[in-house]
Protein backbone atom coordinates (compact mmCIF):
# COMPACT_ATOMS: atom_id res chain seq x y z
CA UNK A 1 0.00 0.00 0.00
CA UNK A 2 2.98 2.49 0.50
CA UNK A 3 4.46 2.23 -2.54
CA UNK A 4 1.33 2.03 -4.62
CA UNK A 5 -0.07 5.23 -2.44
CA UNK A 6 3.68 6.93 -3.84
CA UNK A 7 3.60 9.27 -6.55
CA UNK A 8 5.70 9.02 -9.47
CA UNK A 9 8.27 11.47 -9.94
CA UNK A 10 9.07 13.57 -12.88
CA UNK A 11 10.95 11.04 -14.73
CA UNK A 12 13.20 12.06 -17.27
CA UNK A 13 14.25 8.22 -17.92
CA UNK A 14 12.83 5.09 -16.94
CA UNK A 15 15.39 2.24 -16.31
CA UNK A 16 18.19 2.39 -18.75
CA UNK A 17 21.52 3.21 -17.65
CA UNK A 18 23.99 6.12 -17.13
CA UNK A 19 27.48 6.74 -17.12
CA UNK A 20 29.83 9.76 -15.96
CA UNK A 21 32.41 11.61 -17.76
CA UNK A 22 35.19 9.12 -17.66
CA UNK A 23 32.78 6.93 -19.91
CA UNK A 24 34.14 3.62 -18.10
CA UNK A 25 31.29 3.81 -15.50
CA UNK A 26 28.09 2.67 -17.61
CA UNK A 27 25.74 1.41 -14.97
CA UNK A 28 21.87 0.13 -14.85
CA UNK A 29 19.57 2.40 -12.76
CA UNK A 30 16.16 2.69 -11.91
CA UNK A 31 15.67 5.89 -13.54
CA UNK A 32 16.58 9.06 -13.36
CA UNK A 33 14.30 12.09 -12.43
CA UNK A 34 14.08 15.39 -13.99
CA UNK A 35 14.33 17.62 -11.10
CA UNK A 36 12.99 21.48 -11.39
CA UNK A 37 11.75 21.71 -7.75
CA UNK A 38 12.06 20.85 -3.91
CA UNK A 39 8.68 19.61 -4.16
CA UNK A 40 10.07 17.47 -7.11
CA UNK A 41 13.26 16.21 -4.92
CA UNK A 42 10.55 15.92 -1.97
CA UNK A 43 8.77 13.44 -4.65
CA UNK A 44 11.15 11.64 -5.78
CA UNK A 45 12.13 10.82 -2.01
CA UNK A 46 8.95 9.19 -1.21
CA UNK A 47 9.03 6.72 -3.99
CA UNK A 48 12.43 6.04 -3.49
CA UNK A 49 11.34 4.96 0.01
CA UNK A 50 8.37 3.44 -0.79
CA UNK A 51 10.05 1.31 -3.12
CA UNK A 52 13.06 0.30 -1.17
CA UNK A 53 15.31 2.07 -3.96
CA UNK A 54 18.66 4.09 -3.09
CA UNK A 55 18.93 7.83 -4.34
CA UNK A 56 21.49 9.72 -5.51
CA UNK A 57 22.00 13.36 -6.79
CA UNK A 58 24.09 13.95 -10.06
CA UNK A 59 25.37 17.53 -11.62
CA UNK A 60 27.38 17.48 -14.80
CA UNK A 61 28.77 13.71 -13.89
CA UNK A 62 32.11 14.29 -13.87
CA UNK A 63 33.15 12.55 -10.43
CA UNK A 64 34.43 9.55 -11.93
CA UNK A 65 34.00 7.47 -9.01
CA UNK A 66 30.58 5.87 -8.42
CA UNK A 67 30.08 9.12 -6.51
CA UNK A 68 26.66 10.11 -8.89
CA UNK A 69 24.48 7.17 -9.07
CA UNK A 70 24.39 3.26 -8.06
CA UNK A 71 23.28 0.42 -9.70
CA UNK A 72 19.25 -0.09 -9.24
CA UNK A 73 19.05 3.36 -7.51
CA UNK A 74 17.12 6.34 -8.73
CA UNK A 75 18.96 9.59 -10.25
CA UNK A 76 18.13 13.11 -9.78
CA UNK A 77 19.62 15.22 -12.07
CA UNK A 78 20.03 18.18 -10.53
CA UNK A 79 21.07 20.44 -13.14
CA UNK A 80 17.62 22.37 -13.42
CA UNK A 81 18.20 23.53 -10.21
CA UNK A 82 20.21 26.59 -11.54
CA UNK A 83 18.96 29.75 -10.06
CA UNK A 84 20.97 32.75 -9.74
CA UNK A 85 20.44 35.73 -6.85
CA UNK A 86 23.42 37.90 -6.76
CA UNK A 87 23.04 40.32 -3.23
CA UNK A 88 26.09 42.75 -3.76
CA UNK A 89 25.44 44.41 -0.41
CA UNK A 90 26.30 41.63 1.20
CA UNK A 91 29.06 40.66 -1.14
CA UNK A 92 26.75 36.90 -1.62
CA UNK A 93 25.35 34.99 -4.58
CA UNK A 94 22.32 32.11 -3.46
CA UNK A 95 22.63 29.87 -6.53
CA UNK A 96 20.50 26.40 -7.15
CA UNK A 97 23.03 23.10 -6.64
CA UNK A 98 22.80 22.59 -10.51
CA UNK A 99 23.64 25.77 -11.59
CA UNK A 100 27.53 25.73 -13.40
CA UNK A 101 30.28 27.84 -12.40
CA UNK A 102 29.80 29.38 -15.82
CA UNK A 103 26.74 30.21 -15.56
CA UNK A 104 27.88 32.12 -11.55
CA UNK A 105 30.21 34.00 -13.44
CA UNK A 106 28.39 35.33 -16.40
CA UNK A 107 25.96 36.56 -13.21
CA UNK A 108 28.37 38.17 -11.39
CA UNK A 109 30.51 39.68 -13.95
CA UNK A 110 32.07 42.34 -14.38
CA UNK A 111 31.74 43.72 -10.61
CA UNK A 112 32.49 40.78 -8.70
CA UNK A 113 34.22 37.18 -8.73
CA UNK A 114 33.84 33.77 -8.09
CA UNK A 115 36.34 33.89 -4.46
CA UNK A 116 36.68 29.56 -4.68
CA UNK A 117 36.14 27.36 -7.68
CA UNK A 118 37.88 24.85 -9.89
CA UNK A 119 40.45 26.32 -12.14
CA UNK A 120 37.30 25.11 -15.15
CA UNK A 121 33.96 26.37 -15.32
CA UNK A 122 32.20 23.33 -16.26
CA UNK A 123 30.75 21.74 -12.80
CA UNK A 124 27.91 22.31 -11.03
CA UNK A 125 27.93 23.60 -7.62
CA UNK A 126 26.29 21.02 -6.15
CA UNK A 127 28.86 18.38 -7.10
CA UNK A 128 31.82 21.33 -6.43
CA UNK A 129 30.39 21.23 -2.66
CA UNK A 130 30.20 17.42 -2.54
CA UNK A 131 33.77 17.11 -3.44
CA UNK A 132 35.16 20.38 -1.87
CA UNK A 133 36.50 21.16 -4.88
CA UNK A 134 39.89 23.65 -4.73
CA UNK A 135 41.58 26.04 -7.63
CA UNK A 136 43.93 28.00 -8.37
CA UNK A 137 43.41 31.06 -5.58
CA UNK A 138 46.09 29.65 -2.92
CA UNK A 139 44.70 32.43 -0.46
CA UNK A 140 40.58 31.25 -0.42
CA UNK A 141 41.52 27.21 0.13
CA UNK A 142 38.79 25.23 -1.12
CA UNK A 143 35.07 25.62 -1.83
CA UNK A 144 33.97 25.09 1.89
CA UNK A 145 35.79 28.59 2.78
CA UNK A 146 34.00 30.70 0.67
CA UNK A 147 30.44 28.49 1.70
CA UNK A 148 28.53 30.75 4.01
CA UNK A 149 25.40 28.07 4.16
CA UNK A 150 23.94 25.08 1.75
CA UNK A 151 19.86 24.34 1.87
CA UNK A 152 19.49 20.43 2.11
CA UNK A 153 16.98 17.90 1.97
CA UNK A 154 17.65 14.85 4.60
CA UNK A 155 15.99 11.66 3.69
CA UNK A 156 12.85 12.19 5.90
CA UNK A 157 11.67 15.24 3.86
CA UNK A 158 12.73 18.24 6.29
CA UNK A 159 14.64 20.67 4.98
CA UNK A 160 17.85 22.13 6.96
CA UNK A 161 19.95 24.94 6.25
CA UNK A 162 23.84 24.31 7.58
CA UNK A 163 26.41 26.43 8.03
CA UNK A 164 29.44 26.82 10.34
CA UNK A 165 26.77 28.60 13.40
CA UNK A 166 23.26 26.25 12.52
CA UNK A 167 23.88 22.44 12.26
CA UNK A 168 27.54 22.86 11.92
CA UNK A 169 28.16 19.11 11.98
CA UNK A 170 26.09 18.32 9.51
CA UNK A 171 27.56 21.28 7.36
CA UNK A 172 30.99 19.18 7.80
CA UNK A 173 29.75 16.04 6.53
CA UNK A 174 27.82 17.72 3.75
CA UNK A 175 30.81 19.56 2.22
CA UNK A 176 32.90 16.83 0.56
CA UNK A 177 30.04 14.16 1.98
CA UNK A 178 29.97 12.58 -1.61
CA UNK A 179 26.14 13.25 -1.26
CA UNK A 180 25.52 11.02 1.30
CA UNK A 181 23.68 12.97 3.88
CA UNK A 182 20.92 14.67 2.03
CA UNK A 183 20.13 16.58 -1.24
CA UNK A 184 21.68 19.72 -1.76
CA UNK A 185 19.10 22.27 -2.76
CA UNK A 186 21.23 25.73 -3.11
CA UNK A 187 24.02 27.26 -1.64
CA UNK A 188 25.25 30.64 -0.41
CA UNK A 189 28.49 31.71 -1.34
CA UNK A 190 31.08 34.41 -1.03
CA UNK A 191 32.10 36.50 -3.72
CA UNK A 192 35.14 38.96 -4.13
CA UNK A 193 35.72 42.01 -5.93
CA UNK A 194 36.97 41.44 -10.06
CA UNK A 195 40.27 42.60 -9.38
CA UNK A 196 42.16 42.87 -12.81
CA UNK A 197 45.48 41.07 -12.63
CA UNK A 198 48.90 40.91 -14.76
CA UNK A 199 49.69 38.06 -15.09
CA UNK A 200 53.15 36.60 -15.17
CA UNK A 201 54.87 33.36 -15.98
CA UNK A 202 58.45 31.81 -15.16
CA UNK A 203 60.15 28.67 -16.20
CA UNK A 204 61.57 27.04 -13.01
CA UNK A 205 63.43 23.49 -12.20
CA UNK A 206 60.93 21.39 -10.24
CA UNK A 207 63.56 21.17 -6.96
CA UNK A 208 63.56 25.28 -6.71
CA UNK A 209 59.39 24.78 -6.26
CA UNK A 210 58.78 25.11 -3.00
CA UNK A 211 60.97 28.31 -2.79
CA UNK A 212 59.11 29.72 -5.50
CA UNK A 213 56.05 28.92 -3.75
CA UNK A 214 57.43 30.54 -0.58
CA UNK A 215 57.66 33.84 -2.39
CA UNK A 216 54.24 33.61 -4.04
CA UNK A 217 52.69 33.33 -1.06
CA UNK A 218 54.37 35.78 1.34
CA UNK A 219 53.44 38.51 -1.88
CA UNK A 220 49.54 39.34 -0.84
CA UNK A 221 48.78 40.94 -4.22
CA UNK A 222 49.28 37.31 -6.23
CA UNK A 223 45.25 36.03 -6.48
CA UNK A 224 45.72 33.38 -8.64
CA UNK A 225 48.37 31.40 -8.89
CA UNK A 226 49.69 27.23 -10.45
CA UNK A 227 52.23 25.08 -11.86
CA UNK A 228 52.44 23.41 -14.70
CA UNK A 229 54.97 20.57 -14.87
CA UNK A 230 56.72 19.38 -18.13
CA UNK A 231 55.57 16.00 -19.76
CA UNK A 232 57.92 16.17 -22.46
CA UNK A 233 60.13 12.56 -22.16
CA UNK A 234 63.46 14.62 -21.86
CA UNK A 235 62.87 16.62 -19.01
CA UNK A 236 59.61 14.69 -17.71
CA UNK A 237 58.84 16.43 -14.17
CA UNK A 238 61.53 18.40 -14.19
CA UNK A 239 61.15 21.63 -15.97
CA UNK A 240 57.80 23.65 -14.52
CA UNK A 241 56.07 26.69 -15.89
CA UNK A 242 54.73 28.75 -12.74
CA UNK A 243 51.65 31.08 -13.59
CA UNK A 244 50.88 33.75 -11.55
CA UNK A 245 48.35 36.74 -11.12
CA UNK A 246 49.10 39.76 -9.64
CA UNK A 247 46.90 43.10 -8.59
CA UNK A 248 48.27 46.43 -8.92
CA UNK A 249 46.62 49.21 -7.56
CA UNK A 250 46.85 51.38 -10.52
CA UNK A 251 45.16 49.07 -12.99
CA UNK A 252 41.76 48.77 -10.75
CA UNK A 253 39.84 51.43 -12.83
CA UNK A 254 40.34 49.80 -15.89
CA UNK A 255 36.97 48.35 -17.57
CA UNK A 256 36.42 44.80 -17.48
CA UNK A 257 35.87 43.32 -21.01
CA UNK A 258 32.46 40.95 -21.03
CA UNK A 259 33.69 37.26 -20.86
CA UNK A 260 34.44 35.03 -23.80
CA UNK A 261 35.87 31.63 -24.03
CA UNK A 262 39.19 30.61 -24.45
CA UNK A 263 41.20 31.58 -27.20
CA UNK A 264 43.17 29.27 -29.67
CA UNK A 265 40.70 26.43 -28.88
CA UNK A 266 41.78 24.48 -31.87
CA UNK A 267 44.69 24.86 -32.06
CA UNK A 268 45.28 23.35 -28.03
CA UNK A 269 42.60 20.75 -29.00
CA UNK A 270 45.03 19.28 -32.12
CA UNK A 271 48.26 20.17 -29.51
CA UNK A 272 46.46 18.09 -26.95
CA UNK A 273 45.12 15.02 -28.49
CA UNK A 274 48.70 15.02 -30.59
CA UNK A 275 50.71 14.84 -27.45
CA UNK A 276 48.49 11.40 -26.51
CA UNK A 277 49.95 9.50 -29.58
CA UNK A 278 53.56 10.12 -29.30
CA UNK A 279 56.82 11.53 -27.54
CA UNK A 280 57.65 13.78 -30.03
CA UNK A 281 54.23 15.34 -30.01
CA UNK A 282 54.64 15.41 -26.15
CA UNK A 283 57.87 17.23 -26.74
CA UNK A 284 55.95 19.44 -29.28
CA UNK A 285 53.23 19.83 -26.72
CA UNK A 286 55.63 21.56 -23.49
CA UNK A 287 57.48 23.33 -26.28
CA UNK A 288 54.49 24.94 -27.17
CA UNK A 289 53.65 26.13 -23.94
CA UNK A 290 56.69 27.15 -23.13
CA UNK A 291 57.53 29.65 -26.14
CA UNK A 292 54.02 29.72 -28.12
CA UNK A 293 51.04 29.67 -25.64
CA UNK A 294 51.10 33.00 -24.38
CA UNK A 295 51.36 35.20 -27.09
CA UNK A 296 47.97 34.20 -28.01
CA UNK A 297 46.73 35.27 -24.40
CA UNK A 298 43.33 36.58 -24.21
CA UNK A 299 43.66 40.34 -23.58
CA UNK A 300 40.54 40.85 -21.76
CA UNK A 301 41.87 44.26 -20.30
CA UNK A 302 41.01 46.39 -23.98
CA UNK A 303 45.03 46.80 -25.59
CA UNK A 304 44.71 50.23 -25.50
CA UNK A 305 44.29 50.67 -21.75
CA UNK A 306 46.78 48.00 -20.54
CA UNK A 307 49.27 49.86 -22.84
CA UNK A 308 48.15 52.81 -20.93
CA UNK A 309 48.59 50.96 -17.22
CA UNK A 310 52.01 50.25 -19.13
CA UNK A 311 51.40 46.65 -19.56
CA UNK A 312 50.53 44.70 -22.81
CA UNK A 313 47.86 42.27 -21.95
CA UNK A 314 45.55 42.45 -18.45
CA UNK A 315 42.59 40.26 -17.33
CA UNK A 316 40.17 40.30 -14.78
CA UNK A 317 39.97 37.99 -11.92
CA UNK A 318 36.91 35.99 -13.61
CA UNK A 319 38.65 35.60 -17.20
CA UNK A 320 41.55 32.71 -16.38
CA UNK A 321 39.14 30.56 -14.05
CA UNK A 322 35.86 31.36 -17.28
CA UNK A 323 37.39 28.18 -19.17
CA UNK A 324 35.25 25.27 -20.69
CA UNK A 325 38.24 23.22 -21.32
CA UNK A 326 36.11 22.55 -25.27
CA UNK A 327 40.10 21.34 -26.04
CA UNK A 328 39.82 18.29 -23.75
CA UNK A 329 37.15 16.65 -25.06
CA UNK A 330 37.49 13.77 -26.74
CA UNK A 331 34.66 11.73 -27.94
CA UNK A 332 37.10 8.38 -29.34
CA UNK A 333 34.86 5.22 -28.54
CA UNK A 334 38.44 3.61 -28.28
CA UNK A 335 40.24 5.87 -25.59
CA UNK A 336 39.53 8.17 -22.66
CA UNK A 337 41.40 10.90 -20.40
CA UNK A 338 41.10 9.84 -16.42
CA UNK A 339 42.35 12.78 -13.96
CA UNK A 340 44.08 11.82 -10.53
CA UNK A 341 44.53 13.66 -7.48
CA UNK A 342 46.95 13.45 -4.75
CA UNK A 343 47.15 15.68 -2.19
CA UNK A 344 51.14 15.72 -0.67
CA UNK A 345 52.32 17.48 2.44
CA UNK A 346 54.40 20.36 1.47
CA UNK A 347 57.63 19.42 2.35
CA UNK A 348 57.39 16.36 0.43
CA UNK A 349 56.51 17.19 -2.79
CA UNK A 350 60.27 17.36 -4.22
CA UNK A 351 60.87 13.28 -3.14
CA UNK A 352 57.03 12.97 -4.48
CA UNK A 353 57.60 14.02 -7.87
CA UNK A 354 60.98 11.68 -8.14
CA UNK A 355 59.02 8.72 -6.76
CA UNK A 356 56.16 9.82 -9.28
CA UNK A 357 58.75 9.75 -12.30
CA UNK A 358 59.98 6.58 -11.74
CA UNK A 359 56.61 5.38 -11.57
CA UNK A 360 55.70 6.96 -15.12
CA UNK A 361 58.90 5.51 -16.71
CA UNK A 362 58.44 2.25 -15.60
CA UNK A 363 55.00 2.11 -16.27
CA UNK A 364 54.71 4.13 -19.56
CA UNK A 365 52.38 6.04 -18.70
CA UNK A 366 50.50 8.28 -21.11
CA UNK A 367 50.62 11.61 -18.98
CA UNK A 368 49.03 14.32 -21.19
CA UNK A 369 48.77 17.01 -18.46
CA UNK A 370 50.63 17.71 -14.93
CA UNK A 371 49.94 20.20 -12.73
CA UNK A 372 50.52 21.43 -9.24
CA UNK A 373 48.44 23.84 -6.51
CA UNK A 374 48.09 24.80 -2.92
CA UNK A 375 45.49 23.58 -0.30
CA UNK A 376 45.50 24.99 3.06
CA UNK A 377 43.75 23.01 5.79
CA UNK A 378 40.27 21.71 5.15
CA UNK A 379 38.53 20.63 8.34
CA UNK A 380 35.46 18.69 6.77
CA UNK A 381 34.72 15.78 8.43
CA UNK A 382 36.87 13.86 5.13
CA UNK A 383 39.13 15.98 4.98
CA UNK A 384 41.72 15.37 2.13
CA UNK A 385 44.10 18.09 3.42
CA UNK A 386 44.48 17.75 7.56
CA UNK A 387 47.42 19.73 6.87
CA UNK A 388 48.79 22.39 3.97
CA UNK A 389 49.81 20.57 1.01
CA UNK A 390 50.43 20.67 -2.48
CA UNK A 391 47.39 19.10 -5.08
CA UNK A 392 49.55 17.38 -7.81
CA UNK A 393 46.50 16.68 -10.48
CA UNK A 394 47.38 14.31 -13.27
CA UNK A 395 45.86 14.24 -16.78
CA UNK A 396 46.06 11.04 -17.94
CA UNK A 397 45.07 8.93 -21.11
CA UNK A 398 43.90 5.46 -21.09
CA UNK A 399 42.38 2.72 -23.93
CA UNK A 400 39.14 1.81 -22.86
CA UNK A 401 39.80 -1.95 -23.50
CA UNK A 402 40.00 -4.34 -20.06
CA UNK A 403 43.81 -4.32 -20.85
CA UNK A 404 43.69 -0.32 -20.46
CA UNK A 405 41.84 -0.89 -17.64
CA UNK A 406 44.05 -3.07 -15.74
CA UNK A 407 46.92 -0.83 -16.60
CA UNK A 408 45.24 2.22 -15.09
CA UNK A 409 44.45 0.57 -12.14
CA UNK A 410 47.96 -0.72 -11.16
CA UNK A 411 49.27 2.74 -11.98
CA UNK A 412 46.88 3.89 -9.63
CA UNK A 413 47.49 1.61 -6.71
CA UNK A 414 51.40 2.68 -7.24
CA UNK A 415 50.82 6.38 -6.89
CA UNK A 416 48.42 5.63 -4.48
CA UNK A 417 50.86 3.78 -2.12
CA UNK A 418 53.99 6.53 -3.63
CA UNK A 419 51.71 8.98 -1.79
CA UNK A 420 51.04 7.27 1.35
CA UNK A 421 55.08 6.67 1.81
CA UNK A 422 54.80 10.81 1.81
CA UNK A 423 51.88 11.06 4.31
CA UNK A 424 49.65 12.85 1.84
CA UNK A 425 46.60 11.84 0.48
CA UNK A 426 44.58 10.68 -2.46
CA UNK A 427 41.41 12.13 -3.76
CA UNK A 428 38.18 10.05 -4.08
CA UNK A 429 35.88 11.34 -6.84
CA UNK A 430 38.01 9.53 -9.14
CA UNK A 431 38.19 5.67 -10.51
CA UNK A 432 37.36 3.29 -7.71
CA UNK A 433 41.38 1.77 -8.31
CA UNK A 434 42.29 1.73 -4.88
CA UNK A 435 41.34 -1.05 -1.66
CA UNK A 436 39.82 -0.51 1.15
CA UNK A 437 42.86 -0.65 2.90
CA UNK A 438 44.50 2.05 0.92
CA UNK A 439 41.16 3.94 1.60
CA UNK A 440 41.66 3.37 5.55
CA UNK A 441 45.13 4.24 5.04
CA UNK A 442 44.44 7.41 3.42
CA UNK A 443 41.30 8.44 5.94
CA UNK A 444 42.05 6.52 8.65
CA UNK A 445 38.62 8.66 9.87
CA UNK A 446 36.67 6.91 7.27
CA UNK A 447 34.98 4.31 9.46
CA UNK A 448 33.84 7.22 11.61
CA UNK A 449 32.73 9.37 8.59
CA UNK A 450 30.70 6.17 7.54
CA UNK A 451 29.24 5.82 10.79
CA UNK A 452 28.26 9.21 10.58
CA UNK A 453 26.24 8.72 7.76
CA UNK A 454 24.45 5.76 8.95
CA UNK A 455 23.39 7.72 11.76
CA UNK A 456 22.09 10.69 9.67
CA UNK A 457 20.63 8.88 7.57
CA UNK A 458 19.99 5.02 9.28
CA UNK A 459 17.25 3.62 6.52
CA UNK A 460 20.48 4.13 3.94
CA UNK A 461 18.62 6.06 1.50
CA UNK A 462 20.89 8.16 -0.08
CA UNK A 463 23.79 6.01 -1.34
CA UNK A 464 26.13 5.42 -4.26
CA UNK A 465 28.72 3.15 -6.47
CA UNK A 466 31.60 4.19 -4.15
CA UNK A 467 29.46 4.34 -1.15
CA UNK A 468 28.14 0.84 -1.82
CA UNK A 469 31.79 -0.48 -2.35
CA UNK A 470 33.91 0.42 0.39
CA UNK A 471 31.47 1.01 3.10
CA UNK A 472 31.18 -2.69 3.45
CA UNK A 473 34.49 -3.50 3.82
CA UNK A 474 35.86 -0.33 6.18
CA UNK A 475 35.66 -1.73 9.71
CA UNK A 476 33.04 0.26 11.37
CA UNK A 477 33.45 2.58 14.02
CA UNK A 478 30.99 4.69 16.57
CA UNK A 479 29.70 7.83 14.52
CA UNK A 480 30.34 11.21 16.82
CA UNK A 481 27.91 12.18 19.18
CA UNK A 482 25.19 14.16 16.47
CA UNK A 483 23.88 16.98 18.38
CA UNK A 484 19.92 18.02 17.65
CA UNK A 485 19.25 19.92 14.48
CA UNK A 486 17.20 22.74 13.57
CA UNK A 487 14.99 22.36 10.39
CA UNK A 488 11.66 22.56 8.59
CA UNK A 489 8.83 19.93 8.70
CA UNK A 490 8.83 17.62 5.95
CA UNK A 491 7.26 18.42 2.62
CA UNK A 492 3.39 17.45 2.42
Amino acid sequence: PRAAAAREPNWAQRGGHVNDASCLSRTPVAGVVRVRSEADVATALRYASAHGLTVSAAGVKHSMGGQAFRAGGVVLDMRDMDAIRLDPAARTVTVGSGATWHAIQLAVHPRFAVKAMQSTDIFSVGGSISVNAHGMDHQAGAVMGSLRSVRLMLADGRVVTASRDENAELFRHVVGGYGLFGVILSATLDVVPNDVYRSGREIIDYRTFPATFERIAADPRVGLSYVHLSTSPGSLLREALVYTYTKHPEDQALNRAALSEVTSTKIRRVTVNLAKRNDTFKRWKWWSEKHLEHRFESCTITRAQAQGSGEACLVARNDPMHDSVAYLFNNLPSETDILHEYFIPRAQIVPFIDGMRAIFEREHANLVNASIRAVGTEDNALSYAPEPAFSVVLYLNQPTTPQGTAAMRRLTGELIDLTASHGGRFFLPYQLHYTPAQLERAYPEIGTFFAAKRDWDPQGLFSNTWYARYAPLVAKQPAPIRPSITARAPLA
